[in-house]
């Protein structure tokens, strides 16, 4: 499927044998052409709670209303790079079309496949990194951007001026935008607070670590912490349990509206907000343009404050009485007036 034009976001209307397979629409053949969609999730997969949850729910939404049957592959924590390139390829050579690689650490993989004259017209997308090839589509997020309401919600909530940041891999510059924009919401609205920043992990086996996450949140608030804001995947979900059972305290989600989330039901009576980030819609719009569209976008997509690409989430009522504070703050972000980091250097 050849690029035929240029499409720029204004806004968002809408392997070995050793690897782990997750659900699967597939139909019993192998090899052939346009079987459906392929999807290679990272680490911690589909049950996450947050990032791949997010990309599996456009994964689904695509595959019921184009009637087309799909396969979705998960990444183990000591897959190395050439173990991701053999997902896709497994997947691209299956026949799959589109492919889509869920997360930075694909981006070797997406760069070695795509240029291969095997998959020449196999339209790939990646999510959170930007490869520069012409069957590639990049999937971009500004979470700094929704990340920055959160630290303003955080510092606005907070009773003690301590908020906390779990991050979960502490080599990924991903991460530190999160970092970065939320430390900084918090000292912008409240100078006096601090903000307390710890890292499950220094590589991604920071983001399937619930009971990781949930001891580094206990530690927080046993040090009057009563924030939690955490961008860790599957670790985050520790933290909510920790901050759901201590009375008076709050966490903070990530990716999806965690407030949502039925298997947090028990704690999502201190689940302040998400800082949301809509993995599912930009998946979605990425499929549809190669099967409904046949003009697959092109290039970095970039999904902002501004296109509603990430935002907050306002569910259970908790930001009513600083909702006009949360919205200034985002008309000043899209306005130019408050410019976000987009790293940690704490």
């Amino acid at each position: 499927m050849r690029r035929v034009s240029t499409i720029t976001v204004a806004g968002i209307a809408t392997a070995t044998l050793a690897f782990s397979l997750t659900a699967c629409g597939s139909s019993s053949e192998e090899g052939g052409k346009d079987k459906g969609i392929g999807l290679a999730y990272d680490v911690g997969g589909r049950g996450d709670h947050s990032f791949n949850d997010s990309a599996a729910k456009g994964f689904d939404k695509a595959k019921k209303e184009f009637d087309v049957a799909g396969k979705d592959l998960t990444a183990k924590e000591t897959d190395t790079d050439a173990d991701r390139y053999q997902k896709l390829k497994d997947l691209a050579t299956a026949g799959y079309n589109p492919v889509i690689a869920v997360g930075f650490k694909y981006n070797a993989a997406v760069t070695k496949i795509s240029k291969e004259d095997a998959f020449k017209d196999t339209d790939f997308a990646i999510i959170d990194s930007v490869v520069d090839a012409p069957n590639v589509t990049s999937l971009v997020f500004t979470e700094n951007e929704s990340s920055y309401l959160a630290g303003v919600a955080a510092a606005l909530k907070s009773k003690t001026d301590k908020v906390g940041f779990i991050g979960g891999d502490s080599s990924a510059p991903l991460l530190k935008k999160f970092a970065g924009g939320f430390a900084q919401g918090v000292k912008d609205t409240k100078p006096k607070a601090t903000v307390d920043v710890q890292w499950v992990a220094p590589n991604a086996s920071g983001f399937g670590q619930p009971d990781r996450g949930k001891d580094i949140a206990d530690g927080m608030l046993s040090n009057d912490i009563d924030v939690i804001y955490s961008a860790a995947g599957g670790s985050g979900a520790g933290a909510i349990e920790a901050t759901g059972k201590k009375k008076g305290t709050w966490s903070i989600g990530v990716d999806s509206d965690q407030y949502a989330d039925p298997s947090l039901d028990a704690y999502k009576h201190s689940i302040l907000t998400s800082a949301v980030k809509n993995v599912d819609i930009a998946v979605y719009d990425f499929i549809k343009s190669v099967l409904k569209d046949k003009k697959p976008l092109e290039g970095a997509q970039r999904f902002s404050l501004k296109t509603d690409g990430v935002g907050l989430s306002y569910s259970g009522g908790f930001l009513d009485d600083i909702k006009p504070k949360l919205e200034e703050a985002k008309k000043k972000i899209i306005d130019g007036k408050i410019t976000v980091v987009d790293t940690y250097k704490g």
